[in-house]
């Protein structure tokens, strides 16, 4: 990308502290924009803020409180006066089979990780309609096409991340707003301590697994070319179509090789 395409916007990143959200912020301060980081741990966000020689902008924010994210966001425009690109990254999974699942948790990762995106999304849209223009990314995953097993709860976010998105990029038509989804497999960051603690899932999908580099590549294409959706790697974008054209002749393959949790 050419850093004039990136250059002066205003990009806030939810769940910058680390993981993708971090080397996005790293990558779009490089190529002169202004990340604007909003994350729950205080001192994760100060030392990726200490680190980032470029313009930025840091907030304590947890976005599973109504609250957290509207003193944010009022806090952002205070400041910058308006937000070009929202990328709502924040999130996390727990692989767990359902009956082992409690219903807080489940609670929780739909708070999070969907509620979460329509709290932020909601913050920015009435400045973004004002203006005429701005884009929502939404970080969602290949779990929101293809559910597996063990992942009830985090594949149920993500499918609703993804219905949300779709839905909003038909309201949201002819206003010169982008909304975009970002649909990633498994990639090698953080999120696995919490997801898989054990390290059996990541061990078996080792083959599979995506490089954070190139995945935050990927979003920085979304965001300059604004396109709707991308899927990565290659080969789950392919299957998500191919399980939407024939979901239960597909299950039972599913079921047998892609329960590696």
């Amino acid at each position: 990308m050419k850093q004039d395409q990136m250059s002066g916007q205003i990009i806030v990143i939810t769940g910058a502290s680390s993981g993708i959200g971090a080397l996005l912020a790293r990558e779009t301060a490089r190529l002169g924009a202004i990340p604007v980081l909003v994350a729950r741990s205080k001192n994760k966000l100060l030392k990726l803020s200490h680190e980032l020689a470029a313009d930025h902008d840091i907030h304590i924010a947890d976005i599973g409180s109504t609250a957290d994210v509207q003193r944010t966001f009022q806090r952002i425009y205070d400041k910058h006066g308006r937000v070009d690109v929202l990328v709502n990254n924040a999130g996390y999974g727990v692989f767990q089979k359902l009956e082992d699942t409690s219903v807080e948790v489940m609670e929780d990762m739909m708070n999070v990780n969907y509620l979460g995106v329509v709290r932020c999304t909601k913050a920015v849209l009435p400045a973004m309609l004002e203006a005429g223009r701005g884009q929502i990314v939404n970080i969602a995953s290949l779990a929101g096409k293809v559910a597996t097993a063990k992942s009830s709860g985090y594949s149920a976010s993500k499918h609703a991340v993804l219905g949300f998105t779709n839905s909003l990029r038909q309201e949201l038509s002819g206003t010169g707003i982008v909304v975009s989804a970002v649909n990633p497999g498994p990639i090698d960051t953080p999120f696995f301590a919490q997801a898989d603690p054990g390290g059996s899932y990541v061990k078996n999908i080792a083959w599979l697994m995506l490089q954070p580099e190139e995945v935050v590549q990927r979003i920085i294409k979304v965001i300059a070319d604004k396109r709707a959706e991308a899927n990565l790697p290659f080969i789950g974008g392919l299957g998500g179509k191919v399980y939407q054209l024939l979901p239960r002749s597909l299950d039972h393959w599913l079921r047998r090789w892609m329960d590696r949790k």
